[in-house]
């Protein structure tokens, strides 16, 4: 969905990208993570199409974001760390307005508007005046302002910033369900533990440049693995799992077995039941995705 080729950008007398590369898979979850500095907020403004480069290439769903800008935005939706909102108007204005700005058609305008109320929690303050909004609804209906030309890509700075514990997962579930809906995402946050509910791609800045990852200018991928804990555990167990689940790569650590297995419920449900069947005692079988944590660290070695 998003390429980048040797980007550079330079503010008086500091390089904030020095040729950083990546490539971000459609209907993903990219967290963008570093320290502050490290370039995160310039490198979203430049995929937004609202800063342009000193150099390199940006292509969004196969369009090039430095010659075809207006047409670049139409297909992005961007929230910023800072974003401002009228408080003077209603929620349904706010939208409206939106609709607007996007050129969506008259007569799509009030079915987006609805959809959009829906998707974030705010069909019932339709009518409020956005001054009387609490802090996490005001950022919901910044990010309904984001989402309601229906974007492809949605990039997202800091958006938890500021939220209560309870704000944050219910954004959490709202990037989710978004993102089930077709949506690819990259939400930078300073906030780890948040974005790994979420992420399952991690992209690590660090002075301008990309960290880890140094042979490949893909983003690491946040695997799901199968765990299982057995109650006795055979001394053959790597031999005897491979005659039950083909050629899936096992890991052994720490009493636990673990399974990269990229099938759906229903596979999963009949490989648990065939081990089982086996003879093997199972104790504990469950999903468990890489820690964005510990992928964090590993990239900045």
């Amino acid at each position: 969905m998003i390429s980048v080729k040797n980007l550079t950008y330079e503010y008086p007398g500091h390089r904030a990208l020095d040729g950083v590369s990546f490539e971000i898979p459609e209907r993903s979850i990219t967290a963008i993570v570093g320290p502050n500095g490290a370039g995160k907020t310039t490198l979203l403004k430049c995929l937004a199409a609202l800063t342009k480069p000193f150099s390199g290439e940006i292509s969004v769903n196969g369009i090039d974001v430095l010659k075809n800008p207006r047409d670049a935005h139409r297909i992005i939706g961007f929230l910023p760390d800072f974003f401002g909102l009228y408080d003077s108007l209603t929620v349904e204005k706010s939208l409206e307005y939106s609709c607007l700005a996007h050129d969506v058609p008259e007569s799509q305008i009030e079915e987006r508007i609805q959809k959009t109320l829906l998707r974030i929690g705010l069909t019932d303050k339709r009518t409020a005046k956005v001054e009387s909004l609490s802090r996490g609804m005001r950022q919901r209906l910044a990010i309904g302002q984001t989402i309601i030309h229906e974007p492809k890509v949605i990039i997202l700075d800091e958006p938890a910033s500021g939220l209560d514990p309870e704000a944050r997962s219910s954004l959490s579930k709202l990037f989710l369900e978004l993102n089930a809906e077709g949506m690819t995402l990259l939400v930078s946050s300073h906030i780890i533990a948040e974005l790994d509910e979420y992420a399952n791609n991690l992209l690590t800045l660090r002075q301008g440049h990309l960290a880890g990852n140094k042979e490949t200018t893909e983003t690491f991928v946040l695997k799901k693995r199968l765990v299982m804990r057995l109650v006795d555990q055979p001394a053959g167990v790597e031999e005897i799992l491979p005659g039950l689940i083909g050629e899936m790569p096992i890991e052994k650590r720490d009493g636990l077995v673990m399974l990269d297995f990229e099938g759906d419920e229903r596979q999963q449900h009949e490989l648990l039941k065939k081990i089982i069947d086996s003879g093997l005692k199972v104790a504990e079988f469950y999903h468990k995705k890489d820690s964005l944590r510990e992928k964090y660290m590993d990239s900045l070695k």
